[in-house]
């Protein structure tokens, strides 16, 4: 029976939620508001050095993201001599491949660069709950079905989890910000082989 029980709180602890393995504290939302401004002026152009890894892998570039409308981004990833890697839209809900180099032309791989992307530049996720975590003010979104975590520092997001089964499927981690710029930008995956670093290009 003692082993029965010990057997038990393992499966306890394996099938606890996210929040509850981090030992999250529940909070009241009713008078917040989630808001990701970082790609959300329509007058500016985010500019960003670029590195991405994928599976064995290396990409140098230009990453830009442009917002045209409300709910409605372009983003382009391009070789520093122009020569574009992949163009993708994002309007309302709808998905666009503009353009793909053959070494990203996979159904697989573009799925999870939406996914990715996509959380870049949502500005009002679905909010499911709010929790303390040290310092931060955590945020439980939805976005297209999966749970992502803002965690927030003074009203900045810093960090951006998407969870599945319980676990940290990916990490999005911003530093250096400024005003609503993350200067520095990294996402990076756990269970497969792919990481995007992000430098901003002052002007």
């Amino acid at each position: 029976m003692r082993y029965l029980l010990i057997s038990f709180c393992f499966i306890c602890i394996g099938c606890a939620s996210y929040p509850k393995k981090n030992n999250f504290i529940k909070r009241e939302t009713s008078d917040i508001e989630i808001r990701n401004l970082y790609f959300s002026d329509k007058a500016q152009d985010y500019v960003y050095k670029a590195n991405i890894e994928v599976y064995k892998k290396h990409f140098g570039g230009i990453f830009i993201v442009k917002k045209i409308e409300d709910k409605n981004h372009r983003i382009v990833f391009t070789t520093e001599m122009g020569n574009k890697i992949f163009d993708f839209s994002f309007i309302n809900e709808g998905f666009t491949v503009n353009y793909i180099l053959e070494d990203f032309n996979k159904k697989i791989l573009i799925n999870i660069l939406k996914k990715d992307f996509k959380a870049l530049i949502e500005e009002t996720p679905v909010l499911l709950n709010t929790f303390s975590y040290q310092n931060d003010v955590v945020f439980e979104t939805e976005i297209n079905n999966d749970k992502h975590y803002y965690y927030n520092t003074n009203n900045e997001i810093n960090k951006i989890v998407r969870t599945g089964n319980r676990k940290e499927k990916v990490v999005f981690t911003f530093s250096e910000i400024s005003d609503t710029i993350a200067n520095l930008i990294t996402i990076e995956h756990k269970n497969l082989k792919l990481k995007i670093n992000l430098k901003s290009i002052q002007k």
